[in-house]
C-alpha cells in the first residue's frame, strides 16, 4: 500500500534541503530553495507525531516521509515538502509541464472541471471533495455524484466510494486523500474509469503517479513564494492561486 508513498519520496534529490514551513489553514507550505509547495491540511491530530524533532534544515527527502503519517497535520506538512521539489517550477518543467513566465495567471482553461466539461458530457463522474462552483460547473452536464469526508447536504460518505467508483466513466480525487492514504484504495476502485484525475493546489506533479493508475494530475505552481508564505500565514487574506497558476500535466498512456 505504500508504493505510490515510496515513489514519490524516493524521488526527491539527497541533497536538498528544508528551508521554510509553516502549518496555517487551510494549507501547509514548505520551501526548499527555489521551489516550494503547499497541501490542504485538516485539523486532525489522530495520533502523535512521528518526528519530535526540529524538521527545519533537514533533507527535504526525510522531511517528505512526513506523508505516511497519522497525524493528519504531520501528513500534510509531508505531502508539501514532496510538492516543494515536483511543483518547482524548473523540476516541473523537466517533467513536461507547460506554464506561463508571468508570476501569476488567472488560467481558467487549466481548472480541471472547465477544461472537461466537453468530455464528461452525459458521462458518470465522481469527485472526491466538493470543490468551489462544482454543482454548477458539473450537474448540469454529467451524472455526477459528490464524495466528502465530512458530507454536506446533497454529498455521498466516504463508504459510497465502493459503490459509485466502479461503475464511473470519470473520477476526480482531491490530493488530500494522499494525506489520509485513501488514494491507494480510491485508485483500486476507480479501474473501470476512462480517465482519473488528482485535483488540488496539493496535487504534486509527479510523472510516476501514472504509473499507479492517475491520467491527469491538475495542480499548481507557486511562482511567487514570498507571497505563497503570507498567505499561508495569515499575513494577506487572497487565495492562494494568487501567487502561481493552475496547471495540468496528463499522461501519454491515455
Amino acid at each position: 500500500m505504500w508504493e505510490i508513498y515510496d515513489a514519490l519520496i524516493n524521488g526527491i534529490p539527497d541533497e536538498l534541503k528544508t528551508d521554510e514551513i509553516i502549518c496555517g489553514y487551510p494549507h501547509t507550505y514548505v520551501r526548499s530553495g527555489e521551489g516550494s509547495g503547499i497541501a490542504g491540511i485538516r485539523l486532525v491530530e489522530t495520533r502523535m507525531p512521528m518526528f519530535t524533532k526540529d524538521l527545519l534544515g533537514l533533507p527535504l527527502r526525510e522531511v517528505a516521509t512526513c506523508i505516511k503519517s497519522w497525524n493528519f497535520i504531520e501528513a500534510s506538512v509531508g505531502l508539501a515538502a514532496i510538492n516543494a521539489y515536483y511543483n518547482n517550477p524548473q523540476v516541473a518543467r523537466k517533467n513536461g509541464v507547460e506554464f506561463s513566465e508571468a508570476k501569476r495567471v488567472e488560467d481558467r482553461m487549466n481548472d480541471p472541471f472547465i477544461m472537461s466539461q466537453n468530455e464528461v458530457r452525459g458521462k458518470k463522474v465522481a469527485v472526491i471533495g466538493h470543490f468551489p462552483y462544482l454543482n454548477r460547473l458539473m450537474e448540469p452536464i454529467c451524472d455526477l455524484a459528490i464524495i466528502e469526508a465530512d458530507p454536506g447536504e446533497g454529498d455521498y460518505p466516504m463508504s459510497a466510494s465502493e459503490y459509485i467508483l466502479p461503475e464511473c466513466d470519470y473520477v476526480y480525487i482531491t490530493s488530500s486523500c494522499l494525506v489520509d492514504k485513501t488514494l491507494p484504495r480510491l485508485l483500486e476502485l476507480s479501474g473501470n474509469a476512462k480517465r482519473v484525475t488528482l485535483v488540488s493546489p496539493g496535487t504534486p506533479l509527479a510523472p510516476q503517479l501514472f504509473d499507479f493508475g492517475l491520467g491527469a494530475l491538475s495542480g499548481f505552481i507557486i511562482k511567487d513564494n514570498l507571497r505563497a508564505f503570507r498567505i499561508v500565514a495569515g499575513a494577506e487574506r487572497v487565495k492562494i492561486y494568487s501567487a502561481g497558476q493552475k496547471v495540468t500535466l496528463k499522461s501519454n498512456r491515455h
